[in-house]
């Protein structure tokens, strides 16, 4: 206050003598002389004079005004002062942080109390966002607990699951020790998971190899999920029941694990030798160092497979599209498939040109995992003891060479078929009927004179009915069998037969070891 009053005066001199001199400039330059100058002066401060003693009343009055106000001010920021002091006092207690420096005795300004609200008000953002972490936090580590059954067993346990929220200290290190807390019981939450699954696994496995009733299972049903305390306990007792079962059923069980290994083996594409070479798939002696084995072998086929599991699968598409194809071509060489009536030629025919489309691309696709496969394993990826394309290269080449045979018999049997038709008659498979037409005989052997002519032996000749000898006919030598034979006379006026008519009017003698057709003419049986 002191120095407010000595700043306005100082400035109520310095008004003062800023007017002094511009009355004096004026009076100067109205030509005032020096001496009237000087009294003008003293006739102004005595103005100043009166003036002053006439507002020292109204002037201490003011100054009084202000000082009441100063004083309220003063008591309404020490007021302030002291509240943001408590509220920084509680919040630093329960953040654990040190209290904010200032001047308790001193009167804050008023940029001293805003700096001090925001620092306040920092604080309670901090404490709630410190808050809520550990609410979180604190949930979760309940839920941990209940899980695994843990009941708090030390004193910053108890401080977080059993005391008051608001009682708990919100420091870093405190939070700290909450995430800690929080990370151990995760784990071993996990840990107890990986426990319990895999004595579930273990317990399903024994279930399949033992072959255990559904009935027997749904009994411990209410364990096969979960993994607090009892359930991994229950799970274990399951576990070593199930166990001393499997030793009391040793061949049972390496026999289920047998089937299980020829699965794998089968869809791993195993070659013959490759089986054979775990010699103790063959062993009969059935004992725990043999189920051993076949345990280990087992794993190590399920790791195998699962790291060429794409791979195989991808062999295995090709595999079930190339039985398809080659069903397809089989029924595409089938005669009978003319017989069809419902579509399902057209359709096949459509699947058989697919296939023979994206076989190849299926290959290639392959080929080219396979490739990129073999330089990050630096080996070869093999499929029943061979290469992959090299198996895919020998289906191919069996399926050419099947094609081959399959041709060449064709034509072997066209061409004995040809021979026989050339040497006894084409024979024709299904009887030619038509309506007004009588089926063909045999031809009848004309007679002359009620003398014939018998057929002789291989060794025999033909002699004439009178005895006499007999004359040739002067036409060519006969055509093979099946052809037609030319006929330019007729015999006692009537028309030879039609050659024509399915070989009929045609018989067959043997002679010295010929095949001669038989027919009339001029009368004569030759």
């Amino acid at each position: 206050l002191r120095r407010q009053c000595e700043v306005l005066a100082e400035e109520s001199i310095v008004c003062l003598q800023k007017a002094l001199n511009h009355l004096r400039e004026i009076w100067e330059l109205i030509g005032i002389p020096e001496d009237q100058r000087l009294q003008r002066t003293e006739v102004v401060k005595k103005h100043i004079k009166e003036e002053g003693e006439t507002t020292i009343l109204q002037l201490e009055k003011d100054l009084r005004t202000q000082v009441e106000l100063m004083r309220k001010q003063k008591k309404e920021r020490r007021q302030e002062l002291k509240l943001l002091q408590e509220q920084d006092q509680e919040l630093c207690e329960i953040l654990c942080m040190p209290h904010y420096d200032i001047d308790s005795n001193s009167v804050p300004s008023l940029e001293e109390l805003n700096q001090f609200r925001q620092h306040v008000a920092t604080l309670r953002e901090t404490k709630a966002s410190r808050r809520e972490e550990f609410v979180n936090i604190k949930r979760q580590i309940i839920l941990c607990m209940e899980e695994l059954d843990h009941t708090p067993d030390t004193s910053f346990e108890r401080d977080v699951v059993c005391e008051d929220e608001d009682a708990f200290c919100l420091s870093l290190e405190n939070i700290a020790t909450l995430q800690k807390l929080l990370r151990q019981l995760e784990m071993r939450k996990s840990q107890n998971e990986a426990v319990c699954e895999g004595l579930r696994a273990q317990i399903r496995e024994l279930w399949d190899r033992l072959q255990i009733p559904a009935e027997e299972r749904e009994a411990v049903a209410t364990v096969m999920t979960g993994s607090k305390a009892k359930v991994k306990k229950a799970l274990q007792l399951e576990v070593d029941r199930l166990e001393e079962l499997k030793m009391q059923n040793m061949k049972k069980v390496i026999e289920a694990i047998r089937v299980e290994l020829a699965q794998y083996w089968d869809q791993c594409f195993y070659s013959q030798e490759q089986r054979q070479a775990f010699a103790p798939y063959y062993d009969e002696d059935y004992t725990e160092n043999l189920l051993q084995l076949h345990d280990a072998e087992i794993v190590r086929l399920k790791n195998y497979y699962e790291v060429h599991k794409e791979l195989f699968e991808g062999v295995q598409k090709w595999e079930e599209s190339w039985r398809l194809f080659l069903e397809f071509e089989r029924k595409a060489s089938d005669p009978s498939r003319f017989t069809n009536r419902g579509g399902n030629l057209l359709k096949e025919e459509k699947q058989r040109a697919k296939l023979q489309k994206t076989l190849p691309k299926l290959e290639e696709e392959l080929k080219a995992r396979i490739e990129t496969w073999e330089q990050e394993h630096s080996k070869a990826f093999v499929v029943n003891g061979q290469k992959f394309m090299e198996y895919v290269m020998e289906q191919w080449e069996m399926h050419r060479l099947e094609k081959e045979r399959a041709k060449q018999e064709r034509q072997l049997k066209n061409k004995k078929q040809t021979e026989t038709e050339m040497l006894y008659g084409s024979i024709p498979r299904t009887p030619n009927k038509r309506q007004g037409l009588t089926p063909n005989r045999p031809g009848k052997v004309r007679k002359l004179n009620t003398t014939t002519m018998s057929n002789a032996t291989a060794n025999s000749s033909i002699r004439p009915a009178f005895g006499g000898t007999v004359y040739r006919s002067p036409v060519s030598r006969l055509p093979p069998s099946g052809s037609k034979p030319i006929i330019t006379s007729t015999c006692l006026g009537k028309k030879t037969p039609q050659a024509g008519r399915n070989g009929a009017n045609k018989e067959n003698l043997e002679l010295n070891g010929s095949i001669l057709s038989a027919r009339t003419f001029k009368g004569f049986q030759i």
